[in-house]
């Protein structure tokens, strides 16, 4: 981030985070964007009003005391020179309780008015919902009005109108005041003019509302018979409120209901400044409490602690290679120094400034408020919503979540008695309550700054992987008259689909021509780092094997099996390509470098390459604002949670079209998922990375994260859309998850998205395979395609294991993909009942092609001799972390043992629970 960036996160993000939470929750309830723009104008009104009352008054006192001292100000600049003035001056200003730098407070409606301005510019003006929306005379929100129309030359009547305003409420406001006021309140009404000219119509529309309401403000506080004013006030918009509720109050639509609200709201607008004034004096003299800065500055230094530091700091460091993008490489510390400055800016800056406005009568309770908002912020974060699954990268709850009524109940009454206690403390104890709030920030920083140099260790180890990444595209050769072995690992792909794609898609079959699918096919654990290594290795490197060489670092042995085939088939003079080896050097981001000791063999990182770079700096720069919005998210009761969570969007309005995170329904879904757009993007490009050479033998060692990375696909061609409607398909296909008399259950869109992601992938190889099959190198090619697991998603009533008492397993989750095409194989897709698991992949990769294969590194056979000896052990634990899981042994969890027909319970039992396998 360069200084810049810093100052803008600091003085304006906070604003347009704020701006963007109002006009989405508005548009939710209203549905239309114009009437949100209102809603946005006067909600922002709302808040600043009391800020800018105040901030008038500053003006008007600096007004008094520049007329009070004008007169010996003048004499002194006539009567002495030089030296001698300046000290006569400063003796003056003095004996005056004035300060040069006071001049500035003459203008300080200005300098509130920039940072909003600049805020809603920069939110308003390139805001897509606008885009070709109208809103009664206003044809497109997103484009200039062009209102009028002379001929061919259209002008923009909203920029006239709003200037009009602009020099009435000047005009009415600066009655009275000195030249020097009435010039810049002039000239700032004719800039804004030439500035917002041919801006988007919405945000002139904006503008004008916001100039509107401040006509009315000053209407209030320059006439001397405000009330007439305000009886006119509200007999025009009530009667408009009237004439519409007569008119659509008993319809069903929400939407006219909300806009009936949202005019009541404004004609409490003028009765709230007058309750305002009216009870102020009361309130002063009720109050009885003294400020106390020290407090307040503990409290607001607290929340950016928490919020800005100690929550993103925490998520980052449990995988900080995850957010890592290689293509386009910002150190992850950037997220947690973005999220600082935007707590800084919100709870610093502004909460001071509201502060510092307030005057002495309110600033007890900004002091109140601050230290409660702090206790409720800790409680929420660290003792409620802490089980709510995977959170990826992208800051999404793989599946979502929602709070029962009971634990909202449970959290309203533990919020309720937070803040009774420290209203308490804060009244009885002030002065330790700023100290304990100040030490448990420090703390908080301290232990943050612990997270920060964990995340850097991490993130270093990428140096290297920076650098391959920077390289060419990967590309790889497939030889016409060799022998071409192909092995993809998609990632978390699940086998139990295929019947399920093949019935909706049956032209698959024959795409797919010279395939066997093995439907009873196990993994050896619910994660990468357990069912990988047998993917690439073989039966040498179960999880049960693995667990043996207790001498040796799991780490070693995952980097050992990544490299038996390559290695292999490297030394059998085959050119060797490997592209994404997972978990290579036990990093997120796999380490190529364990590669470089064999220089004919070639390694490269595809995820992410084929992502224009400007999409990859809007997702990255969305992400930074993201970290700030699921802290605040985190630190607020449960009741709130799901609605700023907002299906992972967090409240922000980004371009579905750029690749992001995806909102999804049932039938219909908005926006890309950015990972899952990194790895698909390779798959739709395996055609362009295909060399085709004449001679030659040849291996290919993939891993893809497509399928790991669920979305909603545009059905039927299953492709990316930025806006998805399935409807019409859905419903003339509803009969598709019923094959068989077996039924896959797809209540929710988490369960469709992974289906839908994995008929993408499979869609997308199948174009791959016609390509190869056009440049006449398929029949010459074994092709094995598996995962390293599946996902329990509870979709197959079968697979959901129980022994009788209370264990359930669903062994979908060991279920994963197993395709494989050999050398000539010809004919449409079929089906092969045996018993297989993803590790007798290096078996059948190097069968009858490399003459009596043994593991390079232990020196036998390769084989599945193994599987037919004893039941195979399965290892069901969730402890993916590498970081935590990275010992010589994995760490001790439950142990199962399954034979012959996987599907059946009865073949799987539980061996050992909680420890190790005895050997």
């Amino acid at each position: 981030m360069s200084i810049s960036e810093i100052i803008y996160t600091l003085l304006i993000r906070p604003l347009r985070v704020f701006f963007e939470l109002v006009f989405i929750t508005a548009n939710k309830v209203i549905g239309n964007p114009g009437l949100s723009i209102i809603a946005l104008s006067l909600a922002i009104n709302f808040l600043v009003l009391p800020l800018y009352k105040r901030a008038d008054a500053v003006q008007e006192e600096e007004r008094d005391i520049e007329a009070k001292l004008h007169d010996g100000i003048a004499h002194i600049k006539k009567t002495f020179k030089g030296d001698e003035r300046m000290m006569m001056l400063q003796t003056y200003y003095r004996q005056n309780d004035y300060r040069p730098t006071d001049v500035f407070k003459g203008s300080i409606s200005l300098f509130l008015e920039i940072p909003f301005f600049i805020a809603a510019y920069q939110f308003l003006s390139n805001l897509w919902i606008l885009q070709g929306v109208s809103f009664g005379i206003i044809s497109d929100l997103g484009a200039p009005d062009q209102l009028i129309k002379i001929g061919a030359l259209g002008i923009n009547l909203l920029p006239i109108l709003m200037t009009g305003i602009n020099l009435i409420s000047c005009a009415i406001f600066t009655k009275g005041y000195p030249l020097k006021t009435k010039v810049q309140l002039y000239s700032m009404a004719v800039f804004f003019f030439i500035f917002l000219y041919d801006s988007p119509s919405g945000l002139v529309f904006y503008w004008t509302l916001n100039n509107l309401f401040s006509l009315i403000k000053t209407i209030f506080y320059k006439l001397k018979n405000p009330k007439k004013v305000l009886s006119i006030l509200f007999a025009v918009i009530g009667a408009v409120t009237a004439v519409y509720g007569a008119a659509f109050y008993s319809s069903d639509n929400m939407k006219h209901k909300a806009l009936i609200v949202v005019l009541g709201l404004g004609c409490m607008v003028p009765l709230f400044v007058m309750l305002l004034k009216k009870k102020k004096a009361e309130l002063v003299k009720a109050n009885k409490d003294q400020p106390n800065a020290k407090l307040f500055w503990a409290g607001a230094l607290y929340m950016v602690v928490l919020v800005g530091l100690v929550i993103p700091s925490n998520v980052i460091k449990s995988s900080p290679q995850e957010f890592v993008d290689l293509n386009y490489y910002v150190n992850p510390l950037w997220y947690i120094v973005s999220s600082f400055c935007l707590a800084a800016g919100a709870f610093v800056i502004w909460m001071g400034v509201f502060y510092w406005l307030a005057g002495k009568e309110f600033r007890p309770f900004f002091d109140k408020l601050i230290v409660v908002v702090s206790a409720v912020a800790t409680v929420d974060y660290m003792f409620f919503g802490n089980n709510l699954g995977t959170l990826t990268a992208d800051l999404e709850y793989e599946e979502g979540f929602e709070f029962l009524l009971s634990e909202k109940m449970i959290n309203f009454g533990v919020v309720l008695a937070v803040i009774a206690v420290f209203i308490l403390l804060v009244k009885m104890l002030p002065k330790l309550t700023a100290s304990v709030v100040s030490i448990a920030a420090l703390a908080l920083a301290i232990m943050s700054g612990s997270n920060m140099v964990k995340i850097q260790e991490s993130v270093a180890q990428l140096a290297d992987d920076v650098a391959y990444a920077k390289a060419d595209v990967p590309s790889f050769s497939l030889s016409k008259n060799g022998k071409n072995v192909i092995v993809i690992m998609l990632d978390r792909a699940m086998n139990a689909y295929i019947p399920y794609i093949m019935n909706e898609k049956p032209e698959l079959k024959e795409v797919y021509s010279g395939f066997t699918y093995y439907p009873n096919t196990i993994s050896f654990g619910p994660c990468t780092n357990f069912g990988s290594a047998p993917i690439f290795g073989g039966y040498e490197y179960t999880p049960e094997e693995m667990n043996k060489r207790d001498s040796e670092l799991l780490v070693d042995k995952q980097n050992e099996a990544l490299k038996v085939l390559p290695v292999l088939f490297d030394e059998n003079d085959y050119d060797v390509t490997v592209i994404e080896p997972p978990y290579a050097g036990y990093q997120w981001t796999p380490d190529l470098s364990i590669y470089d000791e064999y220089p004919d063999i070639k390694a490269y990182h595809a995820a992410g390459k084929f992502i224009p770079a400007e999409q990859k700096e809007d997702s990255i720069e969305s992400r930074k604002e993201d970290f700030f919005c699921y802290s605040l998210m985190k630190a607020t009761p449960l009741f709130a949670q799901n609605s700023l969570y907002n299906c992972a969007n967090y409240n922000n309005y980004e371009n579905p079209s750029v690749p992001g995170k995806q909102e999804r329904h049932k039938h219909e879904a908005k926006g890309l998922s950015a990972k899952c757009m990194d790895h698909y993007t390779v798959l739709e490009n395996l055609s362009n990375i295909t060399n085709i050479t004449d001679d030659g033998n040849t291996f290919m060692m993939m891993s893809n994260d497509t399928t790991h990375e669920p979305m909603i696909m545009q059905e039927p061609e299953f492709v990316p859309s930025a806006y998805v409607d399935n409807y019409e398909y859905d419903e003339e296909h509803a009969d598709r998850f019923l094959v068989d008399g077996v039924q896959l259950n797809v209540p929710k869109p988490w369960h469709l998205a992974h289906y839908e992601t994995n008929m993408a992938a499979l869609l997308r190889l199948g174009e791959w395979f016609q390509y190869l099959k056009d440049e006449g190198v398929y029949d010459n090619t074994r092709i094995i395609i598996t995962a390293d697991h599946a996902r329990a998603l509870g979709q197959l009533d079968n697979l959901i294991l129980d022994d009788g008492s209370n264990w359930l397993l669903d062994a979908q989750f060991y279920y994963p993909l197993l395709l494989v095409k050999d050398f000539g194989a010809e004919g449409e897709l079929s089906t092969c009942e045996d018993f297989m698991t993803n590790a007798d992949t290096p078996t059948m990769a190097v069968s009858e092609i490399i003459d009596n294969p043994v593991n390079p590194f232990t020196g036998k056979e390769i084989n599945n001799d193994e599987k037919f000896a004893h039941d195979q052990y399965v290892i069901a634990s969730h402890q993916y972390d590498t970081e935590v899981n990275n010992g010589t042994q994995f760490l001790p969890d439950m142990w199962l043992a399954v034979h012959d027909d996987m599907r059946k319970k009865e073949n799987w039992k539980i061996v050992q629970d909680s420890s190790t396998m005895p050997y």
